[in-house]
């Protein structure tokens, strides 16, 4: 199931704007909304605290402080924010909220602040992000939404973009504290990440290493059940090796894919593969006009360099043993093709059995 890491992914992945087309397509499924608070507004930070976590250990996150002046609408806008993400913005409940805190992260691509949203008649508090417009996330967003078992809840306005905190256990701090506990499932545990790694390759989101997904955990009749779920979308379909598409090849993912070959066979793997692409397949089908909408989009989008584009088609040609990769002329058209061979027998399955209870 391993090979070597031949390559690693881009330092820096440029922002890409979002189009004319892309921005309609947003505005006619709720995404795109005037936003009370924009990431630019958010930048005129007076001084920052770093954040250590529990172990004393730097987390790369900054609590930002504000001037007074600029605090106040920024405290009464996030909150009516959370509003619009919580309940299309009614504002009945909002009275008992408040802004806990303002972090900034300088790690990585996105550079993004996370508000914490604090209930006061009991402190209980909640997350979301705002970060810089980004086409490439934006896509990868939505193709999450559509695809994945996960509903994405995310925002776009005013050059920002808002999302939803996504609950789970960092991957590597899973790998490190609770990988080799007795409870922990490994079988069931290898086989989500088996699936994950499916999911990733068939729409093409790339850089899944530890730290750019989560675990969540959920008990069971007698056990435990495991999914991870992506929460970093910066390298959806930006990089031109296909490796790079497949979590399995990250040295950061080594125990999990040690775990793989240690407890389950060959039959099982491909077994738990093709169950991954008939579930993507079902979401393909149930939500194909709006899938096929947004992969015309991103067809004549630019997200990528023609080099990466390039390298990127002639490795899948090689995959999936077909010339029909080495027409596409962009990435969007990629991973219109990606999913058109990955899914294949799948989608005929369907079609067949569709047919059967029309007659």
């Amino acid at each position: 199931m391993i090979e070597p890491v031949l390559d690693k992914p881009s330092k820096k992945k440029p922002f890409f704007p979002i189009t004319k087309e892309l921005r309609t397509y947003l505005k006619s499924y709720g995404r795109e909304v005037n936003l009370p608070v924009t990431y630019n507004d958010l930048l005129n930070i007076t001084y920052s605290i770093p954040l250590k976590d529990k172990e004393g250990k730097d987390t790369l996150w900054e609590k930002c402080l504000y001037d007074m002046k600029d605090w106040e609408h920024l405290r009464e806008g996030l909150i009516q924010l959370y509003a619009i993400i919580k309940t299309e913005g009614d504002l009945s409940f909002a009275s008992h909220l408040d802004v806990a805190r303002i972090d900034y992260c300088s790690f990585g691509n996105s550079n993004p602040f996370r508000i914490r949203i604090v209930n006061r008649f009991n402190d209980n508090y909640d997350h979301y992000y705002i970060k810089k417009e980004d086409a490439s996330r934006v896509y990868g967003l939505e193709l999450e939404h559509i695809l994945s078992p996960n509903r994405m809840s995310f925002l776009t306005g005013n050059g920002s973009l808002v999302e939803e905190h996504i609950v789970g256990l960092p991957g590597d701090l899973f790998i490190d504290k609770h990988l080799e506990r007795p409870e922990t499932n490994k079988i069931r545990l290898a086989k989500e990440f088996v699936k994950f790694n499916e999911r990733c390759f068939v729409r093409l989101l790339g850089d899944m290493r530890s730290y750019n997904f989560v675990v969540n955990v959920s008990p069971d009749i007698e056990d435990y059940q495991y999914r991870l779920r992506a929460i970093d979308f910066d390298q959806q379909s930006y990089e031109g090796r296909k490796s790079l598409y497949l979590p399995q090849f990250f040295k950061e993912n080594l125990p999990f894919v040690d775990l793989t070959l240690k407890h389950l066979n060959k039959e099982s793997i491909e077994q738990y593969q093709a169950e991954e692409r008939t579930l993507i397949a079902l979401r393909l089908a149930s939500s194909r006009y709006r899938m096929l909408e947004l992969l015309n989009i991103m067809s004549e989008d630019v997200i990528s360099t023609h080099d990466k584009i390039n390298r990127l088609k002639h490795d899948l040609a090689d995959h999936f043993k077909t010339n029909a990769m080495l027409r596409c002329k962009s990435m969007g058209d990629i991973v219109k093709q990606t999913l058109r061979y990955s899914l294949k027998k799948s989608l005929n399955l369907i079609q067949k059995n569709l047919g059967k209870d029309s007659d």
